[in-house]
């Protein structure tokens, strides 16, 4: 009897994930993961040209918007944005990854995902209720608290590889363009398949190097012992600025962030859900 209604409400919930409620949780979750990205990018162009001095990070873009006559309501469409998108993502964990194999990697990447946005949301709201805290200095904060032991050092640079590992992986499905593979491109003309294929291209590469970049400063952290060598996408791209013609590269980070943002939106659009 047990099982029976075991079956039943597994059955049920395998419904309830297929509804158009449910297609309208991931577009709208999609949507907001865009215009993250879009926000992060701009920073990153202000920072770039000296226009403003916000950490180039999630809590930077949102108390840019924050600081707008309509933030408000525009932060809390992204927290429900991201909470959308991290029930989507859990639905996918828990029935399969539409447009992807039967296999335990992709449920385990989309429950990656769902925490990854959970933590995102929970951000938004912070930012909301008016508690501001500097992410790249809270990532720093337990850098330092892991690092006080060898054991810890260690797990900070297996944490680091794990993420330069993770950026990798992003680099080469932007190359190899395997991104499309989710998207209705039967719906798509022949000129908007090839626009969306650019975009997403240099945009799923740009993200990815940035990843990778803000995992070999981990690295870097963890070996040096120094935990204000690590950061995240914040510091990834401060680091590029320092670079030779640091500037110009760090513009080119900050758009490629913006063009994977533009393209999440043709994904919102398109994506077999």
């Amino acid at each position: 009897m047990n099982s029976v209604s075991t079956t039943g409400l597994a059955r049920e919930a395998k419904r309830a994930s297929d509804s158009p409620a449910a297609r309208f949780l991931a577009r709208t979750g999609l949507t907001a993961r865009s215009a993250i990205y879009i926000l992060i990018g701009w920073v990153a162009l202000l920072v770039a040209l000296d226009q403003s001095s916000r950490e180039a990070d999630q809590q930077g873009a949102l108390q840019l918007l924050a600081d707008k006559p309509y933030g408000l309501i525009s932060l809390w469409l992204l927290g429900i944005g991201f909470a959308a998108y991290a029930l989507w993502r859990l639905s996918e964990a828990a029935f399969g990854v539409t447009g992807d194999s039967k296999g335990a990697g992709p449920r385990l990447k989309s429950l990656g995902r769902a925490l990854l946005y959970a933590g995102f949301a929970y951000l938004t709201f912070s930012v909301i209720s008016g508690t501001r805290h500097s992410q790249s200095r809270q990532q720093q904060d337990m850098t330092a608290t892991a690092m006080q032991h060898t054991e810890g050092r260690w797990l900070v640079g297996i944490v680091g590889l794990i993420v330069v590992i993770i950026g990798l992986v992003v680099v080469s499905e932007g190359v190899r363009r395997t991104f499309m593979k989710y998207l209705r491109t039967w719906q798509m003309s022949p000129r908007t398949r090839s626009v969306v294929e650019l975009l997403g291209m240099i945009g799923t590469i740009a993200r990815g190097l940035v990843f990778a970049l803000a995992g070999a400063l981990v690295i870097d952290a963890a070996i040096t012992h120094r935990a204000s060598q690590s950061g995240g996408i914040d510091k990834a791209l401060l680091t590029v600025r320092n670079q030779p013609f640091g500037e110009f590269l760090m513009m080119l980070a900050a758009l490629g962030l913006v063009v994977f943002g533009i393209y999440g939106l043709c994904e919102a659009r398109w994506r077999k859900v």
